[in-house]
C-alpha cells in the first residue's frame, strides 16, 4: 500500500471538521449509547443473578450492587480521561506498558496471582478483584496508535514497520497465555492487525501472522485438554450435553425458546441455574431468553452505533494519533462484542470474553468506560496546545541561542575596534 488508509479516508489537509452531535463539544451520540449499554447490563444482570444470589448469598441484590458501585467508578474514570488530553499519553506509552507488563507477570506468581475456575487472572487489591489482562488491552492500542503515527510512511519496512508492533504484542499476548487467557490473546492479536492493515503495513507480512498465529493456535489448542474439550463442544454441544457441552448446549436452548419477543424481563428459566455464568460471559443468553430476537437486535443495534460513533471520531480526528487510537479503542470494543455474541449463540468456542458494558466484571467496565472518556476527548478535536507549547519552548530556546550569539558577534566587534 502507497498510504495508509485511514489517512485517505480523513479531511484534506487544512480541513477541521466538528464531529456531528456535540453539544458540549464532544460526541454525544456515543456517551449516550454507552450509558444505555451499562443500562440496560445492570438491569439484566440483576434478572440473570437475583435467584442464585439470594440461594448463595442471602440476597438478591449482591451482584448488581457491586457492579452499580464499579460503573460509578468507572463513570467518574470517564470524566477523569475527559479532561485530559489524549495527546499526553504519547508521554506516558512506555510507563503505561511498563505497568502493564509488571501486573501480568504479578498475576503469573503463584501466591500473587488469584485463581478462579483454573485460571490465575486476577490480583486481590484491598479486598477487590483486579483483571490486569483488562488494562493490557489498553495499554496495546494507546502502544500501537503511538507507534504507527510515529513510523509514518516507514510502516510497509518489515524492521520499522512491523516487527516492533509484533514483538510487544508478542510479548503482552505470551505473558496472557501464562493465565492462561486464550481469548484476549486473540482479541490483541486480532486488534493489532487491524491498525498495522489501515496503516499501511503489507499484506505479505499480515498473512505471516496470520499463519503463524493459526499454527500457534493449533499447538495451544491441541497441548491443553480444556481447549480441546470446548473445541469438541463447538463442534456438538449436543453429543456432550451432559458435560462440557452443558453450558452451550442450554444457552441454545433458551435463546431457542424465546422468540420474537421473548418470555418477559424477569421470567427467564436459564437463571434457575440451567446456564452456568449467565450474568456474566453468558449475558447475551438472558438478554435473547427475556427479551427475545429483537431484545438481541437491539443489542446489536447499539453497538453498531457505538461503531459508527468510534469510526467518526477516528476519522474527524486533528491527528494521526488521536485517529489511530480512536479506531483501535473502537475496534476493540466492536471485536469484544462480536466474539461474545457469537460464543453466546454457538457460532464459536467458549472464550471467556465479557459483553462489554453489558456483563458482570468491575475490572472490564472501569476500563471500558474509562476508554470512551479517551475517545470523547478525541472527539472534541481541540488544538494540539501541547505540541504547540512544545513548540513555543523549542521558538524560546531558538530564540536564546541567537541572542547569546549575536552578543558573542557584538562583544568580539568591540574588542576588535579597542585593538
Amino acid at each position: 500500500m502507497k498510504s495508509d488508509i485511514l489517512a485517505t479516508l480523513t479531511r484534506k489537509s487544512g480541513d477541521k471538521p466538528k464531529v456531528d452531535g456535540d453539544g458540549p463539544g464532544w460526541d454525544m451520540p456515543l456517551l449516550v449509547v454507552v450509558m444505555m449499554l451499562v443500562s440496560l447490563g445492570l438491569v439484566m444482570l440483576y434478572s440473570a443473578s437475583s435467584v442464585i444470589a439470594a440461594q448463595r448469598m442471602g440476597e438478591h441484590y449482591v451482584l448488581l450492587s457491586g457492579q452499580a458501585e464499579r460503573a460509578l467508578l468507572g463513570v467518574f474514570g470517564m470524566l477523569v480521561a475527559l479532561q485530559i488530553d489524549y495527546r499526553w499519553y504519547k508521554r506516558l506509552v512506555y510507563p503505561i506498558l511498563g505497568v502493564t507488563i509488571a501486573l501480568l507477570v504479578l498475576v503469573a506468581i503463584p501466591g500473587i496471582g488469584v485463581v478462579h475456575n483454573g485460571a490465575r487472572r486476577w490480583l486481590n487489591v484491598v479486598g477487590f478483584g483486579f483483571q490486569p489482562a483488562e488494562v493490557a488491552k489498553l495499554a496495546a492500542v494507546i502502544f500501537l496508535a503511538y507507534s504507527i503515527s510515529k513510523k509514518g510512511k516507514r510502516m510497509g519496512s518489515f524492521t520499522i514497520g512491523f516487527l516492533p508492533h509484533l514483538f510487544i504484542v508478542g510479548a503482552l499476548v505470551g505473558l496472557l497465555m501464562l493465565q492462561p487467557d486464550f481469548g484476549t490473546s486473540v482479541m490483541l492479536i486480532g486488534v493489532m492487525m487491524l491498525l498495522l492493515f489501515v496503516s499501511g503495513a503489507k499484506l505479505s507480512y499480515l498473512f505471516l501472522i496470520t499463519m503463524g498465529g493459526a499454527v500457534a493456535g493449533y499447538f495451544a489448542i491441541s497441548g491443553s485438554e480444556y481447549r480441546t474439550q470446548r473445541i469438541l463442544a463447538f463442534l456438538d454441544p449436543w453429543s456432550h450435553r451432559s458435560d462440557i457441552g452443558y453450558q452451550i448446549s442450554e444457552s441454545l436452548i433458551a435463546i431457542g425458546s424465546a422468540g420474537l419477543g421473548g418470555r418477559g424481563l424477569g421470567q427467564g428459566a436459564g437463571k434457575l441455574g440451567y446456564v452456568p455464568e449467565l450474568w456474566n460471559d453468558f449475558i447475551g443468553t438472558i438478554i435473547a431468553e427475556e427479551l427475545g430476537i429483537l431484545g438481541i437486535v437491539f443489542v446489536v443495534g447499539l453497538f453498531l452505533v457505538l461503531l459508527w460513533r468510534g469510526f467518526r471520531i477516528a476519522f474527524g480526528a486533528t491527528d494521526s494519533f488521536g485517529m489511530y487510537l480512536a479506531f483501535g479503542l473502537t475496534s476493540l470494543f466492536a471485536l469484544q462484542a462480536v466474539m461474545n455474541l457469537f460464543v453466546v449463540t454457538g457460532m464459536l468456542p467458549t472464550k471467556g470474553l465479557t459483553l462489554p458494558f453489558v456483563s458482570f466484571g468491575g475490572t472490564s467496565i472501569i476500563v471500558g468506560l474509562y476508554s470512551v472518556g479517551i475517545l470523547l476527548n478525541i472527539s472534541r478535536n481541540e488544538p494540539d496546545y501541547w505540541g504547540e507549547e512544545r513548540e513555543s519552548r523549542e521558538a524560546r530556546k531558538q530564540e536564546k541561542r541567537w541572542e547569546k550569539k549575536r552578543k558573542k558577534i557584538l562583544s568580539r566587534r568591540d574588542d576588535l575596534r579597542h585593538h
